[in-house]
Order: structure tokens, then C-alpha cells, then sequence
């Protein structure tokens, strides 16, 4: 896994934590939930890119 891919792999997962973390905390908010989607989207579309 090249360098940038592995990157945004890295943060999608920390900014999984990070809202998870929040969630527990002080409750759900859907934008954050929304945009860690978005995020993740484009983690796949990085690595289906780079894998084919």
C-alpha cells in the first residue's frame, strides 16, 4: 500500500476513534457521523484505484 493511501487509511480509522469518542460523550451529531462517511468513501476509492 503506497504511502499516501496508507495516510488516509491511518486517518479514517483515527477519526473513527475520535468520534467515536465524542459520541460517548456528548452525544451522536450526524454531521460528524456524515463526514467520516465521506472520508471513508474516498479511503476505498484511494485503494480500489491503486489496486487495479
Amino acid at each position: 500500500m503506497p504511502g499516501s493511501t496508507k495516510s488516509m487509511g491511518v486517518l479514517t480509522v483515527g477519526t473513527l476513534v475520535v468520534i467515536t469518542a465524542y459520541t460517548a460523550a456528548l452525544g451522536s451529531n450526524g454531521w460528524l457521523w456524515f463526514g467520516w462517511v465521506v472520508l471513508g468513501l474516498v479511503t476505498l476509492g484511494m485503494v480500489a484505484s491503486r489496486s487495479s
